[in-house]
């Protein structure tokens, strides 16, 4: 079972690897893990050794507490999806969608 917490570690680890320029296979290569199992930590569907996150914290150049700081870090599809599925949730909500309505008029 994948945790809130892991997803939102393991999309840390991927932003900081990206910062990095690392492909997923350097830096699985580097810890010396297989590339299934770095996916597995940055999907939230497994988590590392405490081996293996220090020496993630040593290639990623950051102390081992920055992985485990919370960045919301969202695609524009994943705020997309989320905006269409509050707007679905709130079509029958006439004041709700007025005000988002009279919102997106002004933005936009």
């Amino acid at each position: 079972m994948t945790s809130e917490i892991n997803k939102q570690i393991g999309k840390r680890i991927q932003y900081l690897r990206k910062q990095k320029g690392l492909s997923q296979e350097k830096l699985a290569e580097a810890l010396n893990i297989a590339t299934t199992s770095l996916s597995y930590i940055e999907t939230g569907r497994g988590f590392m050794t405490l081996n293996t996150l220090e020496n993630m914290s040593k290639i990623l150049e950051v102390e081992p507490y920055e992985i485990f700081q919370h960045i919301s870090i969202n695609t524009n599809e994943e705020m997309y999806n989320y905006l269409l599925q509050k707007l679905d949730n709130i079509k029958n909500n006439t004041q709700k969608l007025k005000l988002l309505y009279d919102l997106f008029k002004v933005v936009l």
